[in-house]
C-alpha cells in the first residue's frame, strides 16, 4: 500500500552497502536465494538496524532476537498469501524490511513516515494491528479457521509469532485454551527470549526455560497415527483421544507434562532460534500440517549486538547509540527535569519509608515506571506481575482488603485491558488502590496503539473513582501522599518524559480532594482558559501570546477531573464569557466534557470551547507535532480563543 510522504527527512545513515540485502525488495526475493545465504541475509539485516535504529530509535534488542525466524517464515511461507500474525510489535523490524519498506525504515516512527508496528493499512504484509501483547494467538486462531470456511481460502497458511513473554498474558491463554476446539492448520511461533521488557517472571518462564521434548519422539508419533489411519483403525474424530493417550503416555515415559500438549497443541521444539537454516527445515516439515501445533525457539534478546546481549532490558529501546562503542547518546543537559516516571519512583520508596502499608505493583513495566526503585529498597512489597494488567489491579484490589495501600503503575492504554476489573475489584467495593496512569496522553513516536489519550473518558464514568492530574513534579508528589490519607480509589494520570522543575522535593502535604487552583488572573479578561495536568505548560506559552496581542486570559489549573471544583467553577463563570478547556486526551467524554456538563447542569451561560484528541486516531511522530496536529499546543490554544473573542 502507498504511503503518506514524511514530514521530515530521513536522517542519515553511514552504511557502506548490505550485499544480498541490497536486493531484496519483497519476500518472494527472499525465497530466490538458496539456502545457505540466509545466514549472511539476517546479518545483514542486523546491520541494517544498528545502523538505522542508532541514529532514528525505535525497539531494538526485541527486533535483533526475531531477525532468524522472521527470515525463515518468508523463506518458506508464501506472504502475503499465507498469513503472519506478530504479537507485540517490537520484534517485527526484519519483516517491515523484508516486505517493501526498507527504504521507508529510515523515516519509520516519524511524522508521516512508516508505523514502528505491523499495521494493516500500512501494507498487505501486515495481517493485523499490533501494538500491544498477547493477541497474536486469538487472533490468527480467526484467520485461520475463516479461511478454512472460505472457498478458495482453504490452502491458506497462518502463523502466529508470540514473544517477549506475551504468552503469560490472559488473552494468550484464552486463545490457547480454544485453538484445538475447532479443526485449523494455526502454527504457533513461541519466541522465547526469557525477557519481556524487564525479566520474566512466574511459573510459566521457568516451566519453558526446561521444557524439552525429542524430534524423534515426534516423527514416531506421526508414523503411528497415519499407519492406524491408512488402516481404517483410527478416524479423524477419534485423533483427540489418540493424542491425549500419547501425551500421557509421554509424561509418564519424560517425567514430565507437556501444557501445550495437554491442550492438544502439537508441540515441537525447544530448538535454537538464531539457526536459521534448521528453522527452515523444521518450518518446511511441519507447515502442511492440518492440525493445531506450537513451535518453541529460544532467542537471546539484542543477538548479534553485544552490548544489547548483556544488557537486554536497557537495549528494549535505548534512543541513539554509538554503533562502534554502544555508547548511549544522551540529548539535553544533565540539569533537566526528571522524568514524570522518576518522580514517581523515588516518591513511593520515600512513602513505603514512612508507611508500612505502602505496596508497588506493576505489570512487566518495573524500569518502565521506575517501579525499580521500590524493588530494589522493599523487594518483599514490590510486585512484577507480568504482562497481566487484570491480574495487577485484582491482584492490588487483594491487597487492599488486607489492610495494605497498593501503588498500581500502569501505562494508560495497557490499563485500558483491566477495565472490567477496576470496576469489579477495586470502585465497587470502594478498595484503597492508587491507580498510578503512567504514558497518560500523546507518547509520540509509538503511536496509535500506545497514546493514552482515553482514560479520562473511560474511567470518569466509574462511580466512586477519584481522579486527578498533576501539572508539575510536587503535585504528583503531594497526589500520592495524599491517597494515603484518604479513603477509597484514586486515579493519579501523568504523561511519559521530562517533567517541569527540578525542586521539588519539597516537604509534602496534603492535597484537598477536589480542589484546583488559580495560575493567574487579570481585572480585564473575559477569557478563562481551564487545564488538567501537564498540558498547562502550553497553555502558559498561550497565555502570554495572548497577553502579548492585547487579549488577556486568566488561567486555571483544575487538577481535579473528578470532582471537579465546583466553587472554582462558579468563581470562574460568574466572571468569564468565554471558557476553554484544555486536555491532553479525547475531547469526547474527557475533562471538557465534565466542564460542558457542569456548565449545563447549573444553568450557566458560557461559551466554550474543548480542546483535546479529536474524534479520530492519532497516528505517530515527535509529541510537538502530534499536539500541533490535535490543535492543543500553544499555537492551537490561543488560535482557539483568537476565534472565540472575534465572534463577540
Amino acid at each position: 500500500m502507498e504511503q503518506e510522504s514524511a514530514s521530515t527527512q530521513a536522517t542519515e545513515v553511514r552504511s557502506e552497502g548490505y550485499g544480498i540485502l541490497d536486493s531484496i525488495n519483497s519476500p518472494a526475493d527472499v525465497r530466490r536465494l538458496r539456502l545457505e545465504q540466509l545466514p549472511e541475509l539476517c546479518s545483514e539485516i542486523r546491520r541494517f538496524l544498528i545502523d538505522h535504529l542508532s541514529v532514528n530509535p525505535g525497539h531494538f534488542a526485541s527486533s535483533m532476537g526475531a531477525v532468524d525466524i522472521i527470515v525463515a517464515l518468508h523463506y518458506v511461507y508464501d506472504t502475503p498469501t499465507d498469513h503472519l500474525f506478530w504479537d507485540v510489535g517490537h520484534q517485527a523490524y526484519a519483516h517491515k524490511i523484508l516486505t517493501g519498506r526498507k527504504e521507508a525504515f529510515a523515516n519509520q516512527r516519524k511524522l508521516g513516515g512508516i508505523s514502528g508496528f505491523p499495521n494493516p493499512l500500512e501494507s498487505d504484509y501486515d495481517t493485523f494491528m499490533t501494538g500491544h501483547a498477547s493477541n497474536s494467538i486469538s487472533a490468527a486462531l480467526g484467520r485461520a479457521i475463516a479461511d478454512r470456511n472460505t472457498p478458495g481460502n482453504e490452502e491458506r497458511r497462518t502463523v502466529a509469532v508470540i514473544g517477549d513473554a506475551s504468552i503469560s498474558g490472559g488473552l494468550a491463554f484464552e486463545g490457547l485454551n480454544n485453538v484445538a476446539n475447532n479443526p485449523n492448520n494455526l502454527l504457533i511461533i513461541l519466541n522465547d527470549n526469557e525477557m519481556s521488557i524487564d525479566a520474566n517472571v512466574g511459573g510459566l518462564h521457568k516451566y519453558l526455560s526446561e521444557m524439552s521434548t525429542s524430534a524423534g519422539y515426534n516423527r514416531w508419533r506421526a508414523k503411528i497415527f497415519n499407519a492406524f489411519r491408512n488402516k481404517g483403525m483410527v478416524s479423524e474424530q477419534g485423533k483427540g483421544r489418540i493424542q491425549r493417550f500419547a501425551n500421557s503416555l509421554k509424561s509418564l515415559v519424560s517425567g514430565k507434562q507437556n501444557i501445550f500438549e495437554g491442550l492438544n497443541i502439537r508441540y515441537f521444539g525447544p530448538f535454537d532460534g538464531h539457526d536459521v537454516i534448521k528453522i527452515v527445515k523444521i518450518l518446511t516439515d511441519i507447515k502442511d500440517m492440518q492440525t493445531p501445533r506450537l513451535l518453541h525457539l529460544h532467542t537471546v534478546k539484542g543477538k548479534g549486538y553485544k552490548p544489547a546481549e548483556e544488557n537486554p532490558a536497557k537495549w528494549h529501546a535505548p534512543g541513539m547509540f554509538d554503533p562502534e562503542t554502544g555508547e548511549k547518546l544522551i540529548s539535553g543537559s544533565k540539569d533537566c527535569p526528571l522524568p514524570w516516571q522518576e518522580v514517581f519512583g523515588r516518591t513511593l520508596v520515600e512513602l513505603a519509608d514512612k508507611d508500612d502499608r505502602v505496596m508497588g505493583v506493576t505489570a512487566g513495566m518495573l524500569s518502565g515506571t521506575s517501579m525499580t526503585r521500590m524493588m530494589q529498597a522493599y523487594p518483599e512489597r514490590t510486585f512484577d506481575v507480568g504482562i497481566s494488567e487484570g491480574h495487577a489491579v485484582t491482584f492490588s484490589g487483594g491487597l487492599a482488603t488486607g489492610g495494605k495501600r497498593p501503588f498500581a503503575a500502569i501505562y494508560s492504554s495497557f490499563l485500558q485491558r483491566a477495565y472490567d476489573n477496576i470496576v469489579n475489584d477495586v470502585c465497587i467495593q470502594g478498595l484503597p488502590v492508587t491507580f498510578c496512569i503512567d504514558r497518560a496522553g500523546i507518547v509520540g513516536e509509538d503511536g496509535v496503539t500506545h497514546h493514552g489519550l482515553l482514560d479520562i473518558a473511560y474511567l470518569r464514568c466509574i462511580p466512586g473513582l477519584r481522579i486527578a492530574s498533576p501539572a508539575d513534579e510536587e503535585t504528583l508528589r503531594n497526589l500520592m501522599y495524599s491517597s494515603l490519607q484518604t479513603c477509597g480509589p484514586l486515579a493519579i494520570r501523568y504523561p511519559r518524559g521530562k517533567a517541569t522543575t527540578k525542586d521539588w522535593e519539597t516537604e509534602m502535604r496534603l492535597i484537598e480532594t477536589g480542589k484546583g487552583r488559580t495560575i493567574s488572573e487579570t481585572p480585564d479578561s473575559r477569557v478563562a482558559i481551564l487545564t488538567l495536568g501537564p498540558i498547562l505548560g502550553e497553555a502558559v506559552k498561550a497565555r502570554d501570546i495572548l497577553a502579548a496581542e492585547g487579549t488577556p486570559v486568566d488561567l486555571y489549573d483544575m487538577i481535579w477531573v473528578k470532582p471537579l471544583d465546583e466553587g472554582l467553577m462558579r468563581k470562574i463563570t460568574e466572571n468569564h464569557d468565554i471558557v476553554v478547556t484544555v486536555e491532553d486526551g479525547v475531547a469526547t467524554g474527557g475533562f471538557g466534557s465534565v466542564v460542558t456538563e457542569w456548565l449545563r447542569d447549573h444553568g450557566r451561560n458560557v461559551e466554550i470551547r474543548t480542546l483535546g484528541a479529536p474524534d479520530s486516531w492519532v497516528k505517530h511522530g515527535a509529541v510537538g507535532q502530534l499536539r500541533a496536529q490535535c490543535g492543543y499546543d500553544a499555537d492551537g490554544i490561543a488560535a482557539a480563543v483568537r476565534e472565540m473573542v472575534g465572534k463577540r
